[in-house]
């Protein structure tokens, strides 16, 4: 970055070279009049209303770039006239009806723009176009009549989202946005990911959510709207267009009181997206990303752009409730919390500190995990407490602490986009993480970064993938040694960063004797020059990122296959440096950071180890109680939990936000777990299948209803605000577990989660320096942090996580799975999430408009084996394990091959658990939720449970962007300021 000075209408400017100018001025409060131009879209050059000269020419001001010298006039009659010009030929195509449109609320940019340029008259008259209102899609509409054809939302989902459904053909007779070149939207392969609504500078593209009540005058029927546009729209051309706008933009200042716009963290998975939420009372507005969000910037997907129906459900939880004689009954906090006090320290002291365990969230905020594992320790003396990483992303941090030291993500989105190949390994990334595999398949489109994925099923990244492989279920630890072994052999190892940076290497090389690529090719199922050409693209990258999550983590063996890819990448020399590093990409919105603030069995806060006595001593110190109050010896964790529940030896838990009951492995072992229990006290928004066993439920608080911080899968810290109050008489999670603490003699006396923050960074070293104040808005921070605020956004850079400083290749052998198919049962099944729906549907379920997306559960199933067994979309089949059975339809797809069937894991409750077993990883219990083997049986045919219009079926329409070129090209085309005889096509 270097610092320029131009000249803009006479007036020296200084700041950064190489700036869009219309950001550079904007930096100067000046206002360049622009509609197509956005800051994360760059410049379709498809609006005309920025016009300046330079040099005595006409130039649109969205191409250039600050550059020191350069001279700039807006002030110019050509120029003007111009700028107005482009505005007439946007008029033309929509009809400004400001006071009664639902989008003037102070950002549209097209109404803004018109007022700030103080036109006399719309010069061109408005047409409406031969096309309906598009109502199709659950979340959105179009109105091809206020369509200005800028092309924001076709940028946006070809270059930013790149799920390239949208287009505009500029040589069709009335030019419109279309999907898939011309289906209804809910027809089409749109993801309702949201970014063209967001982007949109006027109200062609609208939430449902912002109609019809979105301003004062908005909600008025059609008959009487109607009227009223055409009445005005007469007198316009009598009075000119100042009067009227000045009425719209006092409209507009108007709606402003109403709306409360704060900024929060999605509540969905790890990827971590901000934004602002705009709410009027208790009503949710829109979502209404912003730029400067760290993690996802303008960038949403369908849950966290629309799936927000949950927070103001009816079946929300607003009062405690306290089962007497099988049945719950309402009652006070104070009745409520004084029972779970009393019963806790009961159980504590006739069946010892171990007889409890916890479960923490990890949806709610890091302050609440905090407060979970301090009741636990300080005030029960147990390390009895968990959270669902077991269930998934154990075993990679497992792998990572063997190897590098630290168990997150190496580095940042940011890094995974600079990389020159990404490696992806049993992650659904474009479902499971779409906002970062919209940024991946940016960086592959447009900056040709190449893709490699070990996958057995053909989910959307494997399609665009340079190299798609489909090894055996279980095996991943095979090839993976075996890519190790070619590197030393071929020439690609990194022998410099080996011995300089790396401990054990002549160990490791030993242990790999076994995996050759003939072995790997054998067991994988993969052919040998295919994992050759994996191995070639690989060693030759200049920089490489490997991506992984359940598909590896849930078998038998997880640790021991993540623990092989930090070992293919020490052994290639990609750690510790911008675009390189291993990324376990985390499921849950806080599943890191539960983890990171001390809700595991075994780790204080920061992951200082309980079995150290210098950690007990610091800790008890710091909670001012005595040492041997906390113990020395790790807890149990959530697998133990429940099996000691069925045992007899764990007599009471407390679960926070966690559906146990439906995510455990073998449901009906967990069932009965829960029911042998003394005492189960759950803290939830929902009465969940869980709470269902509980003998206290004690009503939460989403996210967007407290204040606190949450860790996304690159390390980040982020804070959210309250955007509404809690509903009812639920409380935050903190005000709960804070209560409680002081009803059971420990009063800590926390008036706000930043307090609790300040706790832990005082005492944790891997949090010095976190604050709120350092977090406040749109900032944020990568752990570890140091005293002075900074942090680190790429780990290993100097030294790795170690005692001597030195990473660690970790030796290991080939195990073979824990559950195999046999005769009987002679089919895998695999499972996982889909894009639409999160874990037990517990929010997603409460939306009717993800619901219409995916109304049913389904099974996946190869056409080969459809073709074996007589199999049609919608036919009912038994799909039957060693444990349980269950009846579900079929669909018959290519996304899995073979037999292998897929699963989704939200619905269908008991669900997908019914089925898999309690064999587990030995490392860390995550239950080999992927290792399940079953037997198909073929009942009776049924209708598709997968509706014809979802996004699945639909048929993308690839391309560059807006073809801006095609319009100029046309005959009748004349470039402003001269008019057209068509500006409704211009």
């Amino acid at each position: 970055m270097t610092d320029c000075t131009i000249r803009f209408d006479g007036k020296p400017l200084m700041g950064e070279a190489d700036t869009p100018l219309i950001d550079f001025l904007a930096e100067h409060d000046i206002d360049l009049p622009h509609v197509c131009y956005h800051r994360a879209l760059g410049s379709p050059q498809t609006c005309d209303v920025c016009w300046v000269q330079v040099d005595g020419e006409l130039v649109r001001g969205c191409t250039l770039k600050a550059q020191d010298g350069l001279d700039v006039t807006s002030l110019a009659d050509q120029a003007k006239a111009a700028r107005e010009e482009g505005m007439d030929r946007l008029l033309a195509k929509h009809e400004l009806y400001c006071t009664v449109c639902e989008h003037n609320t102070g950002d549209c940019t097209l109404h803004n723009t018109f007022a700030d340029m103080h036109m006399s008259i719309q010069r061109y008259e408005f047409k409406r176009k031969p096309y309906e209102k598009d109502h199709s899609n659950p979340f959105y509409t179009y109105d091809p009549d206020q369509c200005i054809l800028c092309g924001r939302c076709v940028e946006a989902c070809q270059n930013v989202e790149v799920n390239e459904t949208l287009s505009i053909d500029f040589t069709m007779e009335h030019p419109r946005v279309l999907w898939d070149g011309g289906q209804p939207i809910d027809e089409s392969s749109c993801v309702s990911c949201g970014h063209c609504v967001t982007v949109c500078p006027c109200n062609a593209l609208l939430e449902k959510t912002m109609q019809p009540d979105a301003g004062p005058f908005t909600a008025l029927p059609q008959d009487i709207k109607r009227p009223m546009i055409d009445l005005v729209k007469k007198l316009e051309h009598t009075i000119g267009a100042p009067p009227v706008t000045a009425i719209s933009k006092m409209d507009m200042h108007w709606r402003q009181p109403e709306i409360k716009r704060t900024k929060t963290v999605c509540t969905y998975c790890g990827v971590g997206c901000s934004f602002e939420m705009w709410t009027r009372d208790r009503h949710i507005l829109k979502v209404q990303p912003v730029v400067d969000a760290p993690a996802n910037g303008i960038s949403t997907c369908i849950k966290g752009k629309f799936a927000w129906d949950f927070v103001n459900s009816p079946k929300r939880l607003t009062t405690p409730l306290i089962r007497e004689n099988g049945k719950f009954r309402e009652a006070s906090w104070d009745e409520a919390l004084e029972l779970v006090a009393h019963r806790l320290l009961q159980i504590r002291d006739n069946h010892g500190p171990d007889s409890i365990g916890f479960i923490g969230s990890s949806k709610a905020s890091n302050e609440e995990a905090y407060l979970t594992q301090k009741i636990a320790r300080a005030i029960i003396g147990t390390n009895s407490v968990d959270n669902s990483s077991r269930y998934c992303q154990n075993p990679a941090t497992k792998g990572l602490f063997r190897t590098v030291g630290y168990g997150g993500d190496s580095g940042t989105i940011e890094d995974m986009e600079k990389a020159e190949l990404i490696v992806i390994v049993g992650s659904n990334l474009a479902e499971n993480h779409p906002v970062i595999a919209s940024k991946l398949k940016a960086a592959k489109k447009l900056r040709g970064q190449k893709l490699v994925v070990f996958d057995p099923r053909k989910h959307e990244m494997a399609e665009r993938a340079d190299l798609h492989l489909r090894p055996n279920i279980s095996t991943d630890i095979v090839w993976a040694s075996a890519l190790s072994r070619y590197m030393f052999e071929h020439g690609y190892a990194d022998l410099k960063f080996l011995s300089d940076q790396v401990n054990q290497v002549e160990e490791y090389k030993k242990s790999l004797e076994p995996f050759t690529m003939e072995f790997a090719a054998e067991v994988t199922g993969i052919a040998q020059d295919k994992l050759i050409e994996a191995a070639e693209m690989i060693g030759q990258a200049k920089s490489v990122c490997l991506l992984w999550a359940m598909g590896i983590t849930q078998h038998s063996h997880g640790s021991d296959t993540s623990t092989s890819f930090s070992n293919l990448l020490l052994v290639t020399g990609n750690y510790g440096r911008p675009g390189t590093g291993g990324y376990p990409m985390r499921g849950h919105n806080n599943v890191q950071g539960a983890s990171d603030f001390g809700c595991l069995k075994n780790m204080y806060p920061g992951y200082e180890k309980v079995t150290e006595e210098k950690n007990r001593d610091k800790w008890a110190k710091a909670w001012g109680v005595p040492p041997q109050k906390l113990s020395l010896e790790k807890g149990n964790d959530n697998f133990t939990m429940v099996q000691g529940a069925d045992e007899g030896s764990v007599k009471a838990m407390y679960i926070i936000g966690e559906e146990t009951a439906f995510s455990d492995a073998d449901t009906k072992n967990v069932h009965s777990g829960f029911e042998s229990l003394d005492f189960m006290v759950v803290q939830d928004m929902f009465l969940s299948r869980t709470a269902e066993f509980a003998d206290v439920v004690l009503p939460a608080c989403p996210s967007v209803e407290k204040d606190g911080t949450f860790v996304n899968t690159e390390r980040r810290i982020q804070r959210f605000y309250e955007v509404m109050p809690p509903l009812g008489d639920s409380r935050p999670d903190w005000r709960i577990l804070t209560d409680l603490a002081a009803r059971m003699g420990h009063d800590w006396g926390y008036d706000h989660p930043s307090q609790i923050m300040d706790e832990v960074a005082g005492i944790a070293e891997m949090f010095k320096g976190v604050n709120y104040e350092r977090l406040v808005g749109w900032q944020s921070l990568h752990w570890p942090m140091q005293s002075d605020g900074s942090d680190t956004p790429l780990l290993y850079t100097d030294r790795f996580h170690t005692d001597d400083g030195k990473a660690v290749l970790f030796a290991l052998q080939w195990k073979v799975p824990a559950e195999t198919a046999d005769s009987e049962y002679d089919i895998m099944l695999d499972n996982g999430r889909m894009l639409e729906h999160f874990q037990g549907t517990n929010q997603t379920g409460r939306s009717p408009g993800i619901d219409s997306q995916v109304p049913n559960w389904f099974v996946e199933v190869s056409p080969e084996l459809a073709t074996e067994r007589g199999i049609e979309d919608g036919t009912w089949v038994k799909v039957s394990s060693r444990r349980g059975s269950l009846e579900l339809r079929a669909v018959v797809t290519d996304r899995v091959c073979g037999k292998t069937l897929f699963l989704p894991i939200h619905q269908g409750k008991p669900g997908v658990n019914l089925l898999t077993g309690e064999h587990h990883d030995p490392d860390v219990n995550t239950p080999a939720y992927k290792e399940t083997a079953v037997k198909l049986e073929v009942l009776r045919k049924g209708e598709n449970p997968l509706p014809h219009n979802n996004f699945r079926y639909g048929d993308r329409t690839p391309n560059e962007g807006v073809p801006v070129e095609v319009k100029w090209y046309q005959d009748d085309y004349i470039a402003p300021p001269a008019q057209v005889p068509h500006p409704e096509r211009f």
